[in-house]
């Protein structure tokens, strides 16, 4: 008697899926490839225009843009639409890679290339892929994971160094502490892994300290 097999639906919709990923991949590729100098804003998506943090992006986000850089952001409110709207202003690529959410994920209206992506971790390469700089301003578990990431791929080495730069001593302190104070104490990162990243205030100060890292 012949053998059965059968197949699974969820293997073969995982299969097919991969296509989708290709096309995000590609998508991406192909309309940032000419985006640098660029550099990718972070930070919560749940402040509103008039708040200070959305003020104090929007401010920095038109520094680094009269400053010849174009301006990466995933394309949602709050933080993401401060930076892009600075960009748009001032005349550079204001780039939205908007990502598919159930909630709070709507894209911005200053963005003037915008990217959708399905998978957050094709959104993440471009990040990582097309950025000189991160520039990290206050936010939640997206914020965290994203600026967490790119430290770990430049502690491993799986990219080239780049600054990070972490905006708001007030909020970052805490965790460079908790750095400092567990994971370094406990011998879970090195000494030299503190140094990968940077807290800073001062918007002039920022951008001189990314165009020590970039030739325009």
């Amino acid at each position: 008697m012949e053998k059965q097999y059968i197949i699974d639906d969820m293997t073969v919709r995982d299969t097919w899926r991969l296509f989708h990923i290709m096309a995000e991949f590609v998508e991406g590729f192909e309309n940032l490839a000419e985006i640098q100098p660029a550099i990718s804003f972070f930070g919560s998506a749940r402040c509103k225009e008039g708040d200070p943090l959305y003020t104090r992006t929007y401010e920095l986000a038109k520094l680094v843009a009269k400053n010849g850089f174009n301006i990466i952001t995933g394309g949602g409110g709050g933080v993401m639409a401060a930076a892009n709207k600075g960009a748009s202003e001032e005349g550079v690529k204001s780039v939205g890679c908007n990502i598919e959410l159930p909630f709070e994920q709507k894209p911005n209206t200053y963005s003037n290339l915008s990217l959708h992506f399905r998978y957050f971790f094709v959104r993440k390469v471009m990040f990582v892929k097309y950025a000189m700089a991160y520039i990290v301003m206050p936010g939640g578990f997206g914020t965290l994971d994203e600026c967490f990431e790119a430290l770990t791929l430049i502690q491993t080495r799986k990219i080239r160094s780049f600054p990070v730069i972490l905006v708001d001593s007030s909020y970052w302190t805490p965790v460079l502490g908790w750095m400092t104070n567990h994971l370094l104490e406990h011998s879970l990162i090195s000494p030299e892994d503190l140094h990968i990243f940077k807290v800073m205030d001062d918007p002039e100060e920022i951008v001189e300290y990314v165009k020590r890292f970039v030739i325009l």
